[in-house]
């Protein structure tokens, strides 16, 4: 009997979501991947009391993209060679034929290289409040599945967090943002979104380009944001080195 998977209920909780929450949230992420999956309740539950001491690739890519962390550091065991998660039992989990041809898979767009690993993100943008323009900066992990990037800042990095989702075609880097501001700050916890696109360097090591997004007054704004390549480890002793605000 397996111990209780502590890390990834805290992740959960600490996401607010409930077990339900987290299982719809699981299978809203493998359709925006192209890999469609069963998660529920139950199986939430067989993972956090470690009945299931390792999930299928198809969970592991989800629970990555939900949670924005590596599967290493979401308590799972590592699953020996030649053996595979025992997510299949207990008829609640299995993706049904039908699904894969009612939802054909788009076909991947072209993937430049791996942007897997630890970035610092910087964008400018300008406070009519303050008559000035500011410079946010966040330590981000960057978890990749085929074309598709996820962004989540490393909590003690800033005192904002900062997401971002992109889908790659090339050089081209294109999604959407959200910043959840300091509750204690300038903004008093408000929420920002937008749009970003940016180009990718043929080295890989950076990408920059422009955000766009409304301001308080619904008035759009736009700046330039960049992201340089830091480290390509997204082990725990590495997110931990880059959990600190940036120099």
């Amino acid at each position: 009997m397996n111990a209780p998977n502590a890390a990834l209920r805290a992740v959960r909780t600490g996401m607010r979501m409930s077990q339900d929450d987290f299982a719809r949230a699981l299978q809203a992420a493998g359709r925006r991947v192209g890999e469609p999956n069963d998660a529920n309740k139950r199986l939430v539950q067989r993972w956090e009391s470690g009945a299931i001491a390792a999930p299928r690739p198809v969970y592991a890519r989800a629970l990555e993209v939900v949670t924005g962390l590596p599967v290493s550091l979401l308590g799972f065991a590592a699953i020996p060679d030649g053996q595979v998660a025992d997510d299949q039992h207990g008829g609640h989990d299995l993706t049904s034929p039908m699904s894969s041809l009612a939802t054909p898979t788009p076909k991947p767009l072209a993937v430049q290289g791996s942007y897997e690993g630890v970035w610092l993100s910087r964008y400018q943008y300008h406070s009519s409040g303050r008559g000035k323009s500011f410079a946010g900066q966040h330590f981000v992990v960057v978890l990749q599945h085929g074309d598709r990037l996820t962004v989540r800042s490393l909590p003690g990095s800033a005192s904002s967090s900062l997401s971002m989702d992109f889908t790659v075609d090339g050089a081209v880097v294109t999604g959407t943002w959200v910043e959840q501001t300091d509750t204690a700050g300038y903004y008093r916890g408000a929420r920002y979104h937008g749009a970003i696109q940016l180009l990718a360097e043929p080295t890989g090591r950076r990408m920059a380009g422009k955000w766009v997004g409304f301001g308080k007054d619904m008035d759009v704004n736009t700046g330039p944001w960049e992201l340089t390549f830091r480290d390509a480890s997204t082990s725990k002793a590495t997110l931990d080195r880059y959990n600190m605000v940036p120099e």
